[in-house]
């Protein structure tokens, strides 16, 4: 009989027990339900509430079945519905009327919503840890190629040089504030709501800051009906991972890209590549496209929470059942998809001789010739026409700024000078960007140190 079937005159039916239950996917909050249990009777034997003997034999006999839960030695019961009534089953199973005494003071909705919050918080410094060896090894990337000229792309267009060090702090940039939505999420998380009940609080003198205390919490709820109807923390958690699935998704795209015969920039590792079952020849990379594929996925994860949570009244309902399995498979595709990708990327050939030779063509130097003319005293918009002009010339003759004689440059403009080859040249156009953000190599260096900075912080 259900635990909760007193007020009942007949069980419910099969289907609605099979339609009903949860277990099949929250018993992984199986360690964070007993944990929570554990804090819980321990507070109510310190305050009375129940007889101290009891809560340690309550205690006693929840670390037992954490110890064989632990060990795959438990079988969950899909008739118990969820973890929570499984393990209350189960310990009184085991201790007897004690057994009875541990839902004192507290309702599903409550424990429930601090599981997931235990959870959660683990979660969160999980994947800030891997973002973190992501991170790393960008860095090392970056630092092995403060020299390493490649083409800058807008529209996917060859547009300015730069270097694969700058390229590859792009993403450090874009990870390091992954990182901090994380962090930010676990705050979210972080915060103590049993005793909230089912609603309205309790009547028993639960001391809740000693359970916070007990399960590291920062601080405890402010309100009941906030309580246990909040899911804003999986909201945030989710929210921070399709943001960081983007990110992976766009670090993808560009390696599918740059492993094409067109581009050839990196030769994919034989490990981190698949073949083709009838063309030979192939060597796919799957592993980037299928991380690509993956991210829609947690995509729709963060839609069925927000669609979920949209039109519920307060406080708790069934619906918020469906939480848990969006966030689960939200943080299992984003630990799968981060764990696979850093060590794809750590074995990534990049070629630094095509990458070189691609920053060549394309008239990257383009805005460095406009450039040049200003700093001879020719207005912008001027010298913008004229660097245009420049182009359309060597299209039609097949030639790059650089291949054209001092002669042929003076014919758009009197301006130019000898010391204009030297100027247009990748390595210098590189260089002269100084200033903060830049990719000269000294810029790219002081964004290295100061993003290993914020790692070490």
């Amino acid at each position: 009989m259900k635990l909760w079937a007193g007020r009942f005159g007949k069980a419910t039916d099969q289907l609605v027990d099979d339609f009903h239950s949860s277990i099949s996917f929250d018993q992984r909050l199986f360690e964070q339900d007993i944990q929570g249990s554990i804090a819980h009777a321990t507070m109510l034997g310190e305050q009375g509430i129940i007889p101290q003997k009891d809560a340690e034999l309550i205690v006693s006999g929840l670390r037992g079945i954490l110890e064989d839960a632990r060990e795959g030695k438990i079988e969950w019961q899909k008739d118990a519905e969820d973890i929570h009534m499984n393990v209350e089953a189960l310990l009184t199973e085991r201790i007897g009327e004690a057994g009875k005494r541990l839902h004192t003071g507290r309702s599903r909705n409550d424990q429930v919503a601090l599981d997931t919050r235990m959870y959660a918080r683990t979660a969160c410094r999980e994947t800030e840890s891997m973002l973190e060896e992501l991170i790393r090894a960008l860095l090392e990337t970056a630092q092995a190629n403060l020299h390493t000229i490649m083409p800058g792309y807008t529209h996917l267009q060859k547009a300015q040089p730069i270097t694969l060090a700058h390229h590859m702090m792009a993403y450090v940039q874009m990870f390091l504030r992954d990182r901090d939505r994380f962090r930010r999420a676990y705050d979210a998380a972080d915060v103590m709501v049993l005793g909230s009940g089912a609603l309205a609080g309790t009547t028993y003198p639960l001391n809740r800051e000693r359970v916070a205390e007990l399960l590291g919490f920062s601080g405890i709820s402010e309100n009941s009906l906030d309580g246990v109807s909040d899911r804003d923390f999986l909201l945030d958690y989710l929210s921070a991972a399709a943001i960081c699935m983007m990110h992976l998704s766009r670090f993808c795209e560009e390696l599918i890209l740059w492993n094409t015969n067109e581009f050839r920039f990196v030769e994919m590792d034989d490990g981190f590549a698949t073949g083709s079952s009838i063309m030979p020849q192939k060597k796919n990379p799957d592993v980037a496209e299928l991380i690509r594929g993956k991210t829609g996925r947690v995509y729709g994860d963060l839609m069925t929470l927000l669609t979920v949570m949209k039109g519920i009244p307060l406080a708790y309902n069934k619906d918020m059942q469906e939480d848990k399995e969006a966030f689960f498979d939200a943080r299992d595709t984003l630990v799968k998809g981060l764990t696979v990708f850093t060590a794809m990327l750590k074995t990534v050939t990049f070629r630094k001789d095509v990458m070189e030779k691609g920053a060549a063509g394309g008239f990257t130097n383009a805005t460095d010739c406009a450039d040049y003319l200003v700093k001879k005293g020719v207005p912008f918009r001027d010298a913008h026409r004229v660097v245009g002009e420049l182009v359309a010339h060597c299209l039609n003759e097949g030639k790059a700024l650089l291949d054209l004689s001092l002669e042929e440059l003076q014919r758009f403009h009197p301006a130019f000078g000898e010391d204009v080859f030297e100027d247009l040249s990748m390595i210098a156009c590189v260089e002269k960007r100084k200033i903060p953000g830049a990719p000269a190599p000294e810029m790219v260096q002081a964004a290295i140190d100061s993003a290993r900075a914020r790692l070490e912080k």
